[in-house]
């Protein structure tokens, strides 16, 4: 887990606690993000923690994608350096064999439960949490910074998302189509997302599983709004986009 600053420190109980793993963990602090202009009272100063999700496999790449290299960086590192650059702290997830090595915290066995476990390790007094996956590399500090402004303006849950192309059907077990939702009401949504902290929280206590988190925040009644994304912010998910990855990084000196 890592901060912007140089104050560090373990931390006894408190973190984790909603979740049943009240341990001594280490944190380091940084500075306190006060969003969303200069000249707010201190009063309204947000801490930021994000939570990068690098916990897979990479079945379908064929490798572990989060440590292949995309330009000068791995994949991991160009999504955790963006992210503490907005960030008070940072909490990597990573697969149990990887914590010693990358400073991070482990993962569980689906998303969910890699997102609990970085939870846990987010100390308690953050008042936003992002969550972003590191497959995601080239997400923008402006796009942190969107979905963040999102939640000071009074949003549960903000979440990137991009017009969606093609048309979309909704078909039942049998491959019957049984719904074609309009083009103009759907998104293609995107991390980082971003959570007011005690909403999220909340949400993850349950101990429900999705595809993204502010599923579980929509589904417990909180306000999740859509922000716009990134058409660079590109998932790796195979090697076509690791292909894409590395070109993209060469054309942009990234």
């Amino acid at each position: 887990m890592t901060g912007g600053g140089d104050r560090a420190q373990y931390v006894e109980g408190g973190v984790g606690e909603e979740f049943g793993l009240g341990k001594k963990i280490f944190v380091s602090h940084a500075r306190r993000t006060v969003l969303p202009s200069p000249g707010v009272p201190l009063a309204t100063a947000e801490i930021v923690w994000t939570i990068v999700v690098a916990g897979g496999s990479g079945s379908r790449v064929g490798c572990a994608k989060q440590y292949e290299l995309v330009g000068s960086r791995r994949v991991i590192d160009h999504a955790a350096d963006t992210a503490r650059a907005v960030s008070d702290g940072v909490v990597l997830v990573v697969p149990r064999a990887d914590v010693a090595a990358e400073g991070g915290v482990a993962g569980g066995a689906t998303r969910s439960e890699s997102v609990r476990a970085g939870l846990a390790a987010v100390p308690a007094d953050a008042t936003i949490i992002c969550v972003h996956d590191a497959a995601r590399p080239f997400a923008s500090r402006d796009l942190f910074s969107s979905v963040i402004e999102a939640i000071v303006g009074g949003a549960d849950a903000a979440v990137p998302g991009v017009a969606v192309a093609d048309t979309i059907k909704r078909v039942d077990a049998d491959g019957r189509v049984v719904e074609t939702p309009q083009r103009a009401t759907l998104v293609a949504v995107q991390t980082p997302q971003a959570f007011r902290a005690e909403v999220l929280r909340e949400a993850h206590a349950l101990g429900k599983d999705a595809t993204d988190d502010a599923a579980l925040v929509e589904e417990n009644g909180g306000r999740v709004v859509v922000v716009a994304g990134e058409p660079t912010n590109r998932k790796i998910t195979d090697r076509e986009d690791l292909a894409w990855a590395r070109d993209t990084a060469v054309r942009d000196g990234r």
